[in-house]
């Protein structure tokens, strides 16, 4: 039996009259990269939300290693990291600054350990030579990487990004993806990525998961959706009717 590290059992939410998650689930695994897409309005961010409790669900519930996201927040959010929005940094602080006040709210690493652990984060995110440079003079690419560090301060086993290709030049998303490739195989972590960028997303996922107007419409592994050399755009306006 496969142990989840996140299960999503029948999530609803409804505001008023509009419903904006219908009855979705699905669960991820440790080592896999899922992509989750839909088109804009179709619940993406909504369901992240609720995934990361900063949201309450209507009906259904969320569970990261077995712990209730809605009744045991504190103790399921321990193996996640998260950037739901782009990161924002004080500009006039290093990199290496915002990475050692931000670890202060990460009470399982202990004071003695965290000039070394924020000495790995540089280098795992390609930032090892401008650590000690002002966040004012990062790219926006930079800066990005800087958010998957500041995500993994407190050692999680998954990492959610909304977005996080919007803005990047062609060099910044290719940096990004070989990093999230790169802690996939390396450290056995688990992304859960939405985007739009579609083609960078068919580049790194292992699975997709497809939702549209608040429903699941497509679960899988990519190469089940993908097949015989078709683009994911290709596929993704098929299963959207289009």
């Amino acid at each position: 039996m496969t142990d989840f590290l996140l299960e999503v059992k029948q999530v609803s939410k409804t505001v008023g009259k509009r419903s904006l998650l219908n009855n979705i689930s699905f669960e991820l695994e440790k080592g896999k990269i899922y992509g989750f897409i839909g088109p804009n309005g179709a619940g993406k961010t909504t369901m992240m939300r609720i995934m990361t409790g900063l949201m309450q669900p209507t009906s259904g519930s969320v569970k990261i290693a077995s712990y209730n996201v809605q009744t045991d927040r504190e103790k399921a959010l321990l193996k996640v990291g998260a950037i739901i929005e782009s990161p924002v940094f004080f500009d006039y602080m290093t990199g290496r600054q915002v990475l050692r006040n931000l670890s202060r709210l990460h009470l399982g690493v202990a004071s003695s350990d965290r000039e070394k652990h924020i000495k790995e984060l540089l280098e795992r995110v390609g930032l090892e030579n401008r650590g000690d440079d002002k966040v004012k003079t990062y790219s926006l690419g930079m800066k990005q990487r800087l958010g998957i560090a500041q995500s993994m301060l407190g050692n999680p086993e998954l990492l959610l990004l909304d977005e996080p290709s919007n803005g990047l030049d062609p060099m910044g998303m290719r940096e990004l993806r070989d990093i999230i490739l790169r802690l996939r195989d390396s450290d056995n972590y688990a992304f859960f990525v939405s985007s739009h960028l579609l083609d960078e997303l068919q580049q790194m996922c292992d699975e997709l998961i497809v939702i549209k107007e608040g429903t699941l419409i497509w679960k899988g592994a990519a190469d089940q959706l993908i097949k015989d050399g078709q683009r994911l755009e290709d596929a993704f306006m098929g299963l959207m009717g289009l």
